[in-house]
């Protein structure tokens, strides 16, 4: 075959060629100038939402601080979802509560238009603050059976609030679009299993199913940036929890046993083996086994361990592989032993969010003009998890995006090298800057939110 477009004896193949390209051109330019037009209309808007935000922003941070000082962990977020209901109402928003146990859902109808979900989490961590912070959370709860602090380490604080200041805005710019919101809370998406719970307790059948739907994340970048991406922006999230049996007995007489923690020991090892040497280097893929248990003391070998541990991945293909692998790695570890086949649960918990490319080149725009390009960029997916994209998967055109929480200066002292690291989402030390953190979030998800409105 010809691979030379240029050679005269395939002119009609150049000319279709040719023409192609010019026809790809021209799409391309046409959807950019619609994205730009809609962009443009938003645009004067961007003044008015930067104003009212600014104007409600005591309000704002007063409600933020309540809410990092009383968190509450999944299922549990009973304060926190009464506090969001209640000023939602006073909002005009028809709200409902106890959807998916602790959920909320807030309607507001304005006319014919698009149905436009927005998300927000509610739930804490089980864990310590140790921020210092003069409304540093001291609340405690009853976890897994055990008594614990709660902190708000991931920022779903800063999302509640920015939420709230996203409803506020949009209600007082009515008379700018049509359409309905549907806002909702939802719990539990550190243990990833609010949305499902929402969604099982009818929540696109009981209340308006979206056309669109919108997500903000915190992030550890400097504060005024929004970044986002199309495609994959989170991974698939599977849990292991692995029982590795033996035969116990005496630390100094190993040969009279079947020693389950050197079993442990080699699954532990060998199954990174199946990331590094069976799944393709340029995808993404993680086996991180982050607990072992077994054992009482020293001398004596006991009859098992437990290991437990978590599988992140972005495509459905290394997901499977990476599945496959660990249950592999984990029987033949056993077999070398000479031991019973190991208790093995694996289990699915949250699945990528794939954002819509279309809606996301239609909001980058609105970014763009409203923050600078400078400050609104693509970034990578994250390899952590989200349950937000079991919306997606019901086939609403979804944007998950994340906002900065950081002084830049704080995050450019981070990146350089030898720097001073900054707090990871997690950490106990987590202290988002809430403005103009807060300002940000909530004029972004405006922002978003009426590009996609009738006008």
């Amino acid at each position: 075959m010809d691979k030379n477009p240029h050679n005269d004896k395939h002119p009609m193949t150049f000319t279709r060629f040719a023409m192609s390209a010019a026809a790809a051109a021209v799409f391309t330019s046409l959807a950019l100038s619609a994205n730009l037009a809609q962009a443009q209309q938003a645009a004067p808007l961007k003044n008015d939402v930067v104003a009212k935000v600014d104007a409600m922003y005591p309000w704002l941070d007063g409600i933020y601080k309540d809410l990092h000082a009383h968190p509450e962990i999944a299922f549990q977020e009973v304060r926190t979802a009464g506090k969001l209901a209640a000023e939602m109402r006073k909002l005009g928003f028809t709200v409902t509560e106890k959807v998916g146990k602790t959920g909320i859902v807030a309607v507001l109808k304005n006319g014919a238009g698009p149905t436009v979900l927005v998300r927000t989490d509610m739930d804490g961590l089980p864990m310590e603050e140790r921020t210092g912070l003069p409304y540093a959370s001291r609340a405690r709860a009853t976890s897994e059976g055990r008594d614990t602090f709660v902190m708000h380490s991931c920022g779903h604080d800063v999302h509640m609030a920015s939420w709230l200041g996203a409803a506020r805005t949009l209600v007082e710019l009515k008379s700018q679009w049509k359409g309905t919101l549907v806002f909702i809370g939802q719990p539990a998406e550190e243990i990833v299993a609010g949305a499902k719970a929402m969604l099982d307790d009818g929540l696109f059948k009981r209340f308006p199913k979206p056309d669109y739907a919108f997500a903000l994340h915190s992030w550890p970048l400097a504060h005024g940036t929004v970044g986002f991406n199309d495609g994959p922006v989170s991974s698939n999230s599977d849990w292991l929890e692995i029982t590795f049996k033996g035969r116990g007995g005496h630390g100094s007489a190993p040969d009279k046993t079947i020693d389950p923690v050197a079993i442990a020991a080699r699954f532990v090892v060998d199954v990174q083996t199946v990331v590094s040497r069976e799944k393709d280097p340029k995808e993404f893929g993680v086996v991180t086994v982050g607990s072992i248990q077994g054992g009482t003391v020293g001398n004596i070998i006991p009859d098992s361990v437990q290991v437990r541990g978590t599988i992140r991945s972005y495509s459905p293909q290394v997901r499977a592989k990476l599945l496959e692998g660990v249950r592999r790695v984990a029987e033949g570890s056993a077999a070398m032993a000479g031991a019973p086949k190991p208790d093995m649960l694996i289990g699915g918990g949250g699945q990528a969010i794939v954002n819509s490319t279309e809606l996301v080149n239609k909001t980058e725009v609105v970014f763009k003009e409203a923050f600078g390009a400078d400050k609104a960029k693509r970034m990578p997916a994250m390899t952590a998890s989200e349950d937000f994209s079991l919306y997606a998967n019901e086939g609403v055109p979804s944007m998950f995006f994340f906002t900065g929480v950081y002084d830049p200066k704080v995050v450019a002292e981070a990146e350089r090298e030898g720097g001073k690291p900054i707090a990871f989402n997690h950490s106990p030390f987590y202290a988002p800057v809430p403005e103009p953190s807060i300002k940000t979030g909530a004029q972004a998800m405006t922002l978003a939110v009426l590009n996609v409105l009738g006008k």
